[in-house]
C-alpha cells in the first residue's frame, strides 16, 4: 500500500486512489457528531447556491455550515459539534459546506474513492481502508480554509498513515491534547468564543471515539456522504 501526504486544496486536487479528506477543525469530527446522533445521510456542498437547492428539494433537510470560522445566517447551524450533541437528528439529511473539508471533497476529482477523516473516526477509517486494500491511499490535510498548514490536521494523517502501516503511534491522545497550545488555541480565546466555542475543541480531539467510517459517494451531480462499519 502506497501512503501519500498532501496539503490543501492544491494536494486534493493531486490526490489518487483512496483518498481521506481531513478536516478536524471542524468539519468532519461535526459529520461523525452528526451520523452518532442519528442523521440518515450527508451532502457535503462546495457552493452556498447548492447548499439552497438542496434544501429546497430534500424534505426534512438542514443547512449547516461556515465561512471563516462564523456560522451563515441564514443556515440552522453552523460547524459547531458542541451546538449540536444533545440533539436528535434521526432521519435527517444534513446538508454542509464549510470553508476547508466540504472544499477538499469537491476537488478530489482524481480519487477514486473519499472518505472524510477526522480525529473522532480516524482508527475506523484507518481499518476500513484495510479491508478495501487499495494500492494507493492519499492523506489530505485541509488546513485553515484550504490554503494555510494546520498541525491538527497533520496529526490526525500521521496517525492514520501510522494504523495503515501497524507501527505504534502510543502517545496520540497526549498530542491532540496539546492542539490547544496550537491551532486549537482559538478554541479558548474569549474574543472568539462566539465563533469558536472550547467544547468544540474537547469534542473534537476525542480520538478514535467512534467505530465508523465516513465515505462519500458521488450521485448523479452532488456528493453524499454516509457512515460505514469498520
Amino acid at each position: 500500500m502506497n501512503i501519500e501526504i498532501y496539503e490543501l486544496l492544491d494536494g486534493a486536487k493531486q490526490a489518487s486512489g483512496c483518498t481521506v479528506i481531513i478536516d478536524v477543525f471542524r468539519a468532519f469530527s461535526l459529520e461523525a457528531y452528526f451520523f452518532n446522533l442519528g442523521a440518515k445521510s450527508i451532502y457535503p456542498v462546495s457552493k452556498l447556491e447548492d447548499a439552497y437547492h438542496l434544501h429546497e428539494i430534500i424534505p426534512n433537510s438542514i443547512l449547516v455550515g461556515e465561512r471563516d470560522g462564523k456560522k451563515i445566517s441564514d443556515f440552522d447551524y453552523g460547524n459547531s459539534p458542541s451546538s449540536i450533541i444533545n440533539k436528535d437528528f434521526k432521519d435527517c439529511t444534513i446538508i454542509h459546506t464549510t470553508s476547508a473539508g466540504t472544499q477538499g471533497i469537491a476537488s478530489a476529482k482524481n480519487a477514486s474513492k473519499i472518505l472524510a477523516g477526522s480525529l473522532v473516526t480516524a482508527k475506523a477509517t484507518a481499518n476500513y481502508i484495510k479491508q478495501l486494500n487499495p494500492d494507493k491511499v492519499s492523506l489530505v490535510c485541509m488546513g485553515w480554509a484550504g490554503v494555510r498548514n494546520t498541525e491538527e490536521d497533520e496529526l490526525c494523517a500521521l496517525y492514520i498513515k501510522s494504523l495503515l502501516e501497524d507501527k505504534p503511534f502510543d502517545d496520540i491522545k497526549e498530542r491532540a491534547l496539546n492542539l490547544r497550545y496550537q491551532e486549537g488555541k482559538k478554541f479558548f480565546d474569549p474574543v472568539k468564543k462566539e465563533i469558536f466555542p472550547e467544547g468544540d475543541f474537547w469534542l473534537c480531539v476525542d480520538v478514535d471515539r467512534f467505530d465508523f467510517a465516513i465515505e462519500v459517494k458521488k450521485e448523479d451531480s452532488y456528493y453524499i456522504a454516509n457512515k460505514v462499519n469498520a
